[in-house]
């Protein structure tokens, strides 16, 4: 996948290695060898070793890592625009998902649409990230809910990086709803992801991490608590949905497993906040989904900010609660409707959102030693990034040091 030794020059970088803010360096270089970083720096600081490689003039752009979407449920099928209306009508997410809506009309869909469907609609929108300048994604299962399902969720979701140049993450979330056939069997469903779906899916190689969905409408603690513990026996880290539409203290609870990553949080607490800040857990917040289901309750962001929680963002691209493919109209909607700061808001789709996957020490900054995906955008102010709605100025794109 790597390419070959080149020297950007005359970028500006945001190199999002700094404790705080962009870490911009300006009339920059980076040098890049067998897809990794060599130096990142002021141009005048390139070392003589690199000063003969190839040349490329970005002419003053901006420089980013390559985009990371750390939350993700691309790969579905059917369509959810009917509950869209619903909520209009008033209808409440809980209410739609108790009359066989949500989640569940996702799964028959799912269930019925082969893998070569699956791959065909899921391409679009991956695309369509891609093309914002996303070098990563997470997919996450959830939509099956049984052996067969599940697995074929999964087996679509490494595929794409077949298809397209990206590093893609797979998460097992069969913990996401409760299925039809396990109705008033909620832990016996979970009895079952342990002992037969997880196992079968680690064994193939398709999980990177797992998750659970710990709500009221969804799975208690005692429950989520046993998916983490089968989790772990496996040797694989977890993350949660958690705190999204009550507190259940689900988060506390992934702490404890020194989860990657809580999700949603909007219902967060001090307790909460303060177990993810010692376990060093990232805050995924998800403002597409706050939005879509005009929400109220903010997550803490003050909060999470005073305590040194790191503060990932993502699309939860997903067809019921945030059918967005844009990890740019994040960074908006991170700064206007939660307040992060721009630089803030960018650290949440790079350097924050690899921490949400375990993969800080592989990419999300652009450091020396690093994979060089990167991110070109005709731009010269990394605000401007956040600032502007429905305009896409990437120019450029490198997946491990290829143009991609």
């Amino acid at each position: 996948m790597s390419g070959g030794s080149f020297v950007l020059i005359k970028a500006r970088i945001a190199t999002m290695a700094a404790p705080a803010g962009y870490g911009l360096v300006e009339d920059g270089a980076v040098a890049v060898a067998d897809g990794r970083i060599q130096f990142a720096g002021r141009r005048g600081d390139l070392p003589h070793a690199f000063a003969r490689w190839p040349q490329i003039d970005l002419e003053g752009r901006l420089v980013t890592p390559a985009l990371i979407d750390c939350h993700t449920h691309l790969v579905y099928g059917g369509s959810r625009a009917r509950e869209f209306e619903q909520r209009l009508e008033g209808a409440t997410y809980a209410e739609i998902a108790a009359a066989g809506g949500g989640i569940l009309s996702t799964v028959r869909a799912t269930r019925a649409a082969s893998a070569e469907r699956l791959t065909a609609e899921a391409l679009p929108r991956l695309d369509a990230l891609l093309a914002e300048g996303a070098g990563t994604v997470e997919i996450k299962s959830g939509y099956g809910l049984d052996l067969d399902g599940e697995l074929k969720m999964l087996r679509v979701a490494r595929d794409l990086a077949r298809h397209r140049r990206v590093r893609i993450r797979t998460t097992f979330l069969g913990a996401h709803a409760l299925p039809p056939e396990f109705a008033g069997r909620a832990d016996d469903y979970i009895d079952f992801l342990c002992r037969e779906v997880l196992p079968a899916a680690h064994a193939e190689g398709l999980v990177d991490a797992v998750d659970a969905f710990c709500e009221g409408i969804a799975f208690s603690i005692a429950q989520t608590r046993r998916m983490f513990e089968a989790a772990k026996a496996l040797g694989l880290p977890v993350k949660i949905h958690a705190e999204q539409l009550s507190n259940l203290g689900g988060a506390a609870l992934a702490a404890r497993f020194e989860a990657l990553s809580a999700d949603h949080v909007e219902y967060l607490d001090e307790a909460g906040v303060a177990a993810m800040a010692a376990a060093g857990t990232v805050a995924t917040l998800l403002p597409g989904a706050f939005y879509a289901l005009r929400e109220t309750q903010m997550p803490p962001v003050e909060r999470l900010r005073g305590a040194g929680v790191p503060i990932a963002l993502s699309t939860d691209c997903n067809p019921g609660t945030s059918p967005v493919t844009s990890l740019l109209l994040m960074l908006n909607m991170g700064c206007t409707l939660f307040r992060l700061t721009p630089s803030e808001a960018l650290a949440g789709i790079t350097i924050n959102a690899a921490r949400a996957l375990g993969l800080a020490e592989e990419t999300g900054s652009i450091e020396a030693g690093k994979a060089a995906d990167l991110a070109v955008f005709d731009v010269e102010d990394p605000a401007e990034l956040a600032y502007r709605i429905g305009f896409n100025p990437l120019h450029s794109r490198y997946l491990e040091g290829t143009p991609a």
